[in-house]
């Protein structure tokens, strides 16, 4: 047993530190800046516009998993199906890209093929800094992308680059990630009932040509 290994009382009192921590980080969240997140994502599903999103490490792990719950969780009868692409899946396109472009360029290049004005980019990146995620934003934001960015520390590069920065307030790496997941969840919750709030989808527009949301 880990108790016998390392002495119980401290690693059950790290635990309990843990935990404390991480709740104190999750009460200063921006819920306001999650509501916007949820709002964009459903925007862009109503509108048929195309969601990516993006990350290194445990990040591309939150990226993959955001994805799948936001393609198959997020169903409506008489909505638009979610055109959600998570860049960190294809394991052959993404070390083809990296050995011939470059590691920086495995999701910009990926982009180039698909990016569209007013589709949306999400990058997951802890540090904010990842080079391959601030140079597929910039390529996004190139071509009228609306861009989110979900990081931590001080925010990195890349709560400077997007339109949407969300900023976990804290130092440590397996907490912000574990935020970064929870927040997945809870984005890809709040789309699923708006789904389910909204009227079917229509393509009644205004005056000015532009589709009206439900």
């Amino acid at each position: 047993m880990i108790g016998n290994l390392y002495g119980r009382e401290s690693v059950v009192n790290q635990f309990r530190s843990y935990m404390v921590d991480i709740q104190q980080v999750i009460n200063l969240l921006p819920i306001h800046t999650i509501e916007a997140t949820v709002e964009r994502l459903h925007e862009a599903r109503l509108t048929r516009k195309q969601i990516f999103v993006m990350g290194n490490g445990g990040s591309a792990a939150t990226a993959s998993h955001m994805g799948c719950d936001l393609a198959k969780n997020t169903l409506g009868a008489n909505f638009p199906r979610p055109r959600v692409h998570a860049l960190s899946d294809s394991t052959p396109l993404i070390t083809a890209y990296g050995n011939d472009c470059g590691y920086d360029a495995i999701f910009a290049e990926q982009l180039s093929n698909f990016i569209e004005p007013g589709d949306v980019v999400l990058a997951i990146s802890a540090s904010g800094n990842s080079a391959n995620v601030l140079k597929a934003i910039e390529l996004a934001n190139q071509h009228d992308a609306y861009t989110i960015g979900w990081s931590g520390y001080d925010g990195g590069q890349l709560a400077t680059l997007v339109d949407l920065p969300l900023v976990v307030p804290c130092h440590n790496i397996e907490q912000i990630e574990d935020i970064h997941m929870m927040l997945a969840h809870m984005v890809t919750m709040g789309v699923r009932n708006a789904v389910q709030k909204h009227h079917p989808f229509t393509t009644n527009s205004n005056a000015n040509g532009a589709v009206v949301l439900p």
